[in-house]
């Protein structure tokens, strides 16, 4: 009840924490995004300031040429009223007249003065005839100057008036005189397309975004910016949604998890289960002298099926044994086991040898060298009728490994690199271990016959395992090709896999070595076992194995 409890407080506390997790990855992100969403307002906005002075520059070219062919006498009442008119229709100026030297004599805002008005100064006269001003005005009045284009005898006042801000983004403006922001071309009037670019770039100096258009032929700088905090006030609806939305993302991770982790809590206490009622079942798998042909060993290999008739992967269920902590109870087991089955073949021919697999966690076990003691003299099997297989990583993490592994040769056992190649391949290495066999893994097997350079490995490690007086299995063998890929001449070298035979029970084992049995080998009697092994003995079916 209190282990029921416990669970359901940790799925809440799981559920709450991916939750938690969920929605302030979903605000941060939601701040995050609001920053480039504010940039594209900003960049959006200076597009449409590019467009509108583009268009304005066009409106004032038609507007000029209409002006020019004016029909009344220039600067009279009825001209002035047909400026005036030009202006009220017209969508971006402000004022238009006529000017001669430089001097407005008339204009649609101030009519004729008594006298002409200012002394302008005009820019660079351009090939269509067009004289650019930049402080041109109507009045004596330094605020209402502006940007004026003049052709022939008439000319235009831009407004300054800047596009609406559409939407709910605050975007503050500034506009400032382009000599006084910064060098700026020389204003060109004659093709309006090119005149106004918008700029691409948006900037951020500490907590505010900025976006400047600057124009030649306005001779202006427009500046947008908005603040970082009011960017993500402006999108704070869509970072509440963001964040609700990673929430339950969290909520559904969290059972998930949760479900996860219940599945294998119960594989956890259904693998305790079929352990203590000695449910796993070994098979074993025929090792094959490639000179020779025959079988002169075997891989003692664990199954599992639950009460529910599902198999179960070795790699899932001693994962699952690694992780909760007893693979030492699967490894006694297995060799219990192994040594129950293959008890009298093992003590009647001193050569057959069995390889049984040991998991780092069992050679750093205080336990299990005392545990193998006891099952070894119990046997009373030869301790080199017995090889135990190790991974190069997992005798290379440790020294304790390393140590126990060296306490399994001084005890007479054999050791046997298991996927020699994918791990710690070098030669000082089998050299500290005192290996007596290498197992090639079989991703280099399934190379052969391809343009892998994976096969180009194989040669050296059989050099370098001849060199060393090793002996080699090679594993994954499915074809006649593979098996005659290697030499076997000045090695000694053994193949296992499906070519010679898949993992199978003890008594179709012993069949397979011509031993008549009718039972599973745990009902075998042992005189049975004993006359039966003989006979195989005497038939030859049984050859020396791995001796050192």
């Amino acid at each position: 009840m209190q282990e029921h409890r416990d669970n359901v407080l940790a799925a809440r506390a799981t559920v709450i924490a991916t939750a938690t997790l969920g929605a302030i990855t979903g605000f941060m992100l939601g701040c995050v995004l609001a920053i480039p969403l504010a940039e594209a307002h900003l960049q959006k906005y200076l597009e449409r300031v590019a467009v509108q002075e583009n268009a304005s520059v066009i409106e004032a070219h038609d507007l000029l040429n209409v002006m020019q062919h004016s029909a009344y006498a220039p600067c009279s009442d009825d001209e002035l009223s047909y400026f005036r008119e030009i202006v009220f229709r017209s969508e971006y100026m402000k004022d238009a007249g006529r000017v001669r030297g430089s001097r407005i004599e008339c204009s649609a805002t101030a009519g004729r003065p008594s006298q002409p008005i200012g002394f302008f100064k005009a820019g660079a006269t351009k090939a269509d005839g067009t004289i650019a001003y930049s402080n041109l005005a109507p009045l004596h009045h330094q605020t209402l100057q502006g940007l004026g284009l003049q052709q022939g005898g008439v000319f235009v006042v831009f407004g300054s008036h800047l596009p609406v801000v559409v939407g709910s983004l605050p975007i503050h403006l500034a506009v400032l005189p382009a000599d006084e922001r910064a060098p700026a071309p020389a204003p060109n009037a004659s093709t309006p397309s090119p005149l106004s670019q918008p700029d691409d770039n948006v900037t951020r100096t500490g907590d505010t975004l900025v976006a400047e258009h600057c124009s030649a032929i306005r001779g202006r700088c427009v500046t947008a910016s908005v603040s970082v905090g009011e960017a993500r006030q402006d999108e704070l609806i869509p970072i509440a949604g963001t964040s609700l939305l990673f929430a339950i993302t969290g909520v559904f991770a969290g059972i998930i998890l949760c479900f996860l982790r219940r599945r294998s809590h119960a594989l956890d206490q259904q693998l305790r289960r079929a352990l203590a009622e000695e449910k796993l079942k070994l098979v074993y798998q025929p090792i094959v002298d490639l000179a020779t042909k025959k079988i002169v060993g075997a891989e003692a290999l664990a199954r599992w099926t639950t009460n529910d008739g599902v198999s179960v992967s070795p790699d899932v269920f001693i994962r699952t044994a690694e992780e909760h902590g007893f693979v030492g109870s699967v490894t006694n087991l297995v060799l219990r086991r192994a040594l129950k089955e293959f008890r009298e073949p093992l003590r009647s021919i001193p050569d057959f040898r069995l390889s049984i697999n040991v998991a780092a966690s069992d050679l750093i076990d205080p336990e299990f060298l005392p545990m193998l003691d006891e099952v070894v003299k119990g046997a009373k099997v030869p301790p080199g009728s017995l090889a135990f297989e190790v991974t190069e990583r997992s005798a290379a993490d440790c020294d304790d490994a390393l140590e126990s592994i060296r306490l399994l040769r001084r005890r007479g056992h054999h050791i046997s690199i298991d996927d020699f190649g994918t791990g710690y391949s070098n030669l000082s290495y089998l050299l500290y271990l005192s290996a007596d066999t290498i197992k090639i893994d079989k991703a280099f097997i399934r190379a052969i016959g391809t343009e892998s350079v994976t096969v180009a490995i194989l040669p050296q490690i059989i050099a370098m395992a001849r060199s060393l007086n090793l002996c080699v299995v090679v594993e994954g063998i499915e074809s006649e090709n593979q098996a005659n890929y290697f030499p076997t001449d000045k090695i000694r070298i053994y193949g296992q896999g499906w070519l010679y035979g898949r993992p199978m029970p003890a008594f179709e084992f012993f069949r397979l070595l011509g031993i008549a049995v009718d039972e599973p080998a745990p009902a075998i009697e042992a005189g049975a076992v004993d006359s039966a092994v003989n006979r195989g003995r005497s038939q030859g079916t049984i050859a020396p194995v791995l001796a050192p």
